[in-house]
């Protein structure tokens, strides 16, 4: 790999999620401080989700030591396992893998202005658990070079903070993202926002960058793009929203929903902008969670989608089923597993296949 062209002079670019993957990366859930008094209940979810996964492609799931891979092996037994599912002794500090984990990028275009040395590779970004939140992060770090290793791809690193779920692209050099992430001084103060989108533009291959505001409530990431608005199609894109102007997260998204409205693709056009309802408010021990049906992820033939067991998933299912016909929706119940302030996205990172 040369080393003094960036990843986009090689002709890489980040595909979009709904883009064949060679496969999905996991970490399995350990951390009992990120889910206070329901650790346990998390697993069986965990499996379900996992097996649910592996049946449109293979899943890695990053496990601390021997005793956790039988535990891991023992749940998703009991969940149905059939696909294949790899296990790795790679040790994490939590299970958010969507975050530590390497960001993967392809090299598909006869005009790249560079021959890229092989098809795939990881671009592997700085992270401090989201903004110093959290005192262990020292294993995460080392995340995403323990998967380009695992499947032998070049590595490239962009030498800034940059979660996985604080960004959103259309595999057309489009990106969407929040000021209350990437501008926040907890991760690059050493960079402007002009210096921050050419870092985006350099690793990841895209560019127009769109910014919307605030993330909602509950959210200890300050914003991450994922639980709010995301890419379904090359110009399409399903944004979450709130009817009840009584309710905390009201503003926020009614403020993002304006400024989608707003935004022009290159070419001039306006977005087509799906409407999607928040869940009813998801509250344990006087906290507000952040519940969002946007943090689905996109796997090769489903759709893994949270759902909260109230009386809006079914609406949720509807559009987000209308806007993947040829995927089947897979309801993971995430009530228990939002107390770790995440969903299904967070808990995933796509390898594309090249």
């Amino acid at each position: 790999m040369n080393e003094l062209l960036t990843p986009r002079e090689l002709g890489y670019r980040m595909p979009a999620e709904w883009e064949p993957h060679q496969s999905t990366w996991l970490s399995w859930p350990h951390n009992a401080q990120c889910w206070p008094g329901k650790i346990e209940t998390i697993w069986p979810r965990y499996a379900e989700m996992a097996v649910a996964i592996s049946r449109s492609e293979t899943v890695h799931i990053n496990v601390v030591d021997e005793e956790m891979r039988r535990q891991a092996e023992h749940f998703l037994e009991r969940a149905g396992a059939r696909g294949e599912i790899m296990l790795h002794l790679f040790p994490t500090n939590d299970a958010w893998c969507r975050d530590h984990g390497a960001i993967f990028i392809v090299s598909d275009s006869p005009d790249a202005p560079a021959p890229a040395p092989v098809a795939v590779a990881a671009t592997h970004w700085g992270y401090n658990a989201w903004g110093g939140k959290y005192p262990r992060y020292e294993r995460d770090v080392q995340i995403p070079r323990l998967m380009a290793e695992a499947l032998g791809v070049p590595r490239f690193e962009a030498g800034m903070i940059l979660e996985g779920g604080s960004i959103d692209v259309n595999g057309e050099g489009l990106l969407l993202t929040t000021e209350s992430c990437l501008l926040n001084p907890n991760r690059n103060p050493h960079l402007s926002r002009e210096q921050i989108e050419q870092r985006l533009r350099d690793f990841l291959g895209v560019e127009a960058i769109y910014w919307l505001g605030d993330g909602i409530v509950g959210d200890d990431t300050d914003g991450h793009v994922d639980d709010l608005t995301r890419f379904v199609g090359p110009r399409t894109i399903v944004t979450a929203v709130e009817a009840d102007p009584e309710d905390v997260n009201y503003r926020a998204l009614s403020e993002n929903l304006r400024r989608l409205k707003e935004m022009r693709t290159p070419e001039g056009q306006p977005f087509e902008i799906v409407e999607l309802p928040m869940p009813r408010p998801v509250v344990y021990q006087g906290n507000r969670l952040p519940a969002s049906y946007a943090n689905f992820y996109i796997a090769n033939t489903s759709i893994i989608l949270p759902v909260f067991g109230c009386d809006r998933d079914a609406a949720a299912r509807e559009i987000v089923g209308s806007l993947f016909p040829d995927r089947e929706i897979v309801g993971i119940d995430c009530t228990d597993i939002v107390w770790g302030l995440g969903a299904c996205h967070c808990l995933t990172q796509q390898a594309p296949r090249g």
